[in-house]
């Protein structure tokens, strides 16, 4: 069973303290007790940067001998918890667990936003990568990603594929494929990835770029075909499967794209603090158990230093303005 399958997913979630803040009032009132450090995730619970998060949270509060406590604040696109965390007091106590939604899209995409990526942010440490995978209904007769390609090109119409909507790494994922590869494919835009997953499961759209962990059991159960992996690097959970960058297609030799987690802090945070809090993350998340949890899942490790991961934000928010401008989204 992964960790991402319900059983397996309420399991881990009441192992690592979500039972006792189920409730916004609950929360509140641990929170009320003590001088106590929060980790705010832009996301409900339950979710890949929910667990990861809970993770952190957990090992830190050991660590810190107080607890350390989620606070989910959902909505705008990861946006309100972003603001939120942005106008925290910088004294390591509020954290984000940032995603490359938050910071290195929402920018471009987002007419108007609350926050600046770039000065209201002290980065801690990037945790972990997210990479996609190219998947399609059995009925459609692509056997690798060449193939795929070729029938795009020689359709007339194009191929449909589905995302979880505008703007979402599914979608812009995609759309970097198609210009990197001129293959014709169609944007089918869904609310959410689970409804996009099911309809190309159903075989009423072709192909999805999708998250790996969901696809899993019906890629294992043969109601996917699973072509690549959309990370430079193959993937602990599909070792057997290729890159796109291994696909041999013209314009993808270097192709790699991830969605990503990190931790930030309000900007102004001291920096021993920031280098405290990287050193015991980055020691969180190496913890082999951890490692073997998320990995099987299609959840990538990466960790980095403070200095590491600011670079990092910097090139990422810098190559995805391209992509973002490129497939022509945009939310008021």
């Amino acid at each position: 069973m992964h960790l991402f399958d319900q059983g397996s997913r309420l399991a881990w979630l009441i192992k690592v303290g979500l039972a006792a803040c189920l409730g916004a009032i609950s929360c509140q009132q641990t929170l009320a007790q003590g001088n106590n450090t929060q980790i705010v995730v832009p996301y409900a619970p339950g979710g890949t940067t929910d667990i990861l998060g809970r993770i952190i949270a957990r090992n830190l509060g050991e660590t810190l001998g107080t607890p350390v406590i989620i606070v989910n604040k959902p909505g705008a696109g990861t946006g309100i918890a972003a603001a939120f965390v942005a106008r925290s007091p910088a004294d390591g106590k509020t954290l984000l667990m940032a995603t490359s939604t938050t910071l290195a899209v929402n920018p471009w995409l987002y007419k108007k936003l609350n926050y600046n990526p770039v000065t209201d942010f002290a980065p801690i440490a990037q945790v972990a990568s997210v990479p996609l995978a190219v998947v399609v209904n059995p009925s459609v007769e692509a056997k690798t990603l060449a193939d795929l390609v070729a029938l795009a090109r020689a359709s007339s119409s194009g191929l449909n594929y589905a995302s979880a909507g505008n703007g979402s790494p599914q979608h812009l994922v995609a759309e970097m494929f198609r210009s990197a590869t001129g293959a014709k494919l169609v944007h089918v835009p869904y609310k959410g990835s689970s409804p996009a997953l099911t309809d190309v499961v159903a075989g009423n759209i072709s192909v999805m770029f999708t998250d790996i962990a969901p696809a899993l059991p019906f890629i294992q159960a043969g109601k996917l075909r699973v072509l690549a992996v959309t990370s430079l690097k193959r993937v602990s959970a599909l070792p057997n499967v290729p890159t796109i960058a291994e696909s041999g297609i013209s314009g993808t030799k270097n192709f790699d794209a991830v969605a990503w987690q990190g931790v930030v802090a309000p900007a102004g945070t001291p920096q021993a603090t920031i280098n405290k809090l990287s050193a015991e993350i980055v020691r969180i998340m190496s913890l082999p158990e951890v490692k073997t949890l998320l990995e099987r899942d299609g959840v990538e490790i990466s960790t980095s230093t403070p200095t590491q991961f600011s670079a990092y934000l910097r090139s990422e928010l810098s190559r995805w303005e391209k992509v973002v401008k490129d497939s022509g989204a945009t939310i008021d």
